[in-house]
């Protein structure tokens, strides 16, 4: 169970850390289109995790309560999109194709804040995996290996592509190959350690993994609506963002439903 455990943390990394490994490969700077692209196929991925593997369990763990068995869910959905928004407005980063910063005050240069803005992005997709294990280790009959890893994985293809999105704009602003990769990889190193941290926390507090799971997905789909929706929908052709939305949501359901 232990190995089970470490390589479904690691899995997600991997995906980060072989996106970012792109810039090795391609020259230039990803295209508007493409990042749009890649950012809504992302944003499809991270809702269908969310609502398959997070909060339809969270209530399923709760049955026992009959018609209140929403209710933990429902609050641990709120205190997930409270903790994203606090750390929105604490931790300084700026996203992709802005041009002013967000969180507090800083000096920070451009290209840090950038990957600032991926990496608390991730914090939330590394305690999804986190908690998904952890209830997977407390014997949790609504959590089975096979939707863990289904979550892994999908948080994984999607993670490739963001590990371009950071390393190549990196590069074309100046950075080595080298640098811009070592950037994109510890973007991603938080999703590993998050989920550890998770799966030590919530596999001390069995009775409370509902509020855990619920958790989680408030604070994916914080980012989800606060950041790659616009993100996918600015500029032109902004219905590209759209359909990879429709196939990363696709994609992660069938994950869900196959394996778990």
């Amino acid at each position: 169970m232990i190995t089970e455990t470490a390589a479904g943390l690691l899995i997600p990394f991997v995906g980060t850390a072989a996106g970012a490994a792109c810039v090795f490969f391609m020259k230039g700077k990803l295209s508007g289109m493409v990042q749009r692209a890649l950012t809504g196929f992302a944003a499809g991925v991270m809702t269908a995790a969310s609502v398959w593997s997070l909060i339809i369990p969270a209530i399923e763990q709760e049955s026992g309560r009959g018609k209140l068995a929403f209710l933990p869910a429902f609050i641990g959905f709120w205190i997930g999109v409270m903790f994203l928004l606090t750390l929105d407005n604490i931790i300084p980063h700026l996203h992709m194709n802005a041009d002013k910063a967000e969180g507090m005050h800083s000096k920070l240069a451009r290209s840090t804040m950038m990957v600032l803005a991926v990496t608390l992005h991730n914090i939330p997709e590394g305690m999804a995996v986190g908690v998904v294990y952890a209830g997977l280790r407390s014997g949790s009959s609504t959590v089975t290996a096979g939707g863990a890893l289904a979550l892994s994985i999908g948080i994984a293809i999607q993670n490739f592509p963001e590990g371009a999105i950071i390393s190549m704009p990196l590069h074309a602003e100046g950075k080595s190959r080298l640098r811009a990769f070592g950037d994109g990889v510890l973007s991603g190193m938080v999703e590993p350690i998050g989920g550890l941290i998770t799966v030590v926390f919530a596999g001390m507090l069995v009775p409370a993994m509902p509020y855990f799971l619920s958790f989680a997905a408030g604070a994916m789909l914080y980012v989800v609506v606060e950041e790659l929706i616009p993100e996918m929908s600015a500029g032109e052709h902004s219905n590209i963002g759209v359909l990879m939305f429709s196939v990363g949501f696709t994609v992660m359901m069938s994950l869900d439903v196959a394996l778990g």
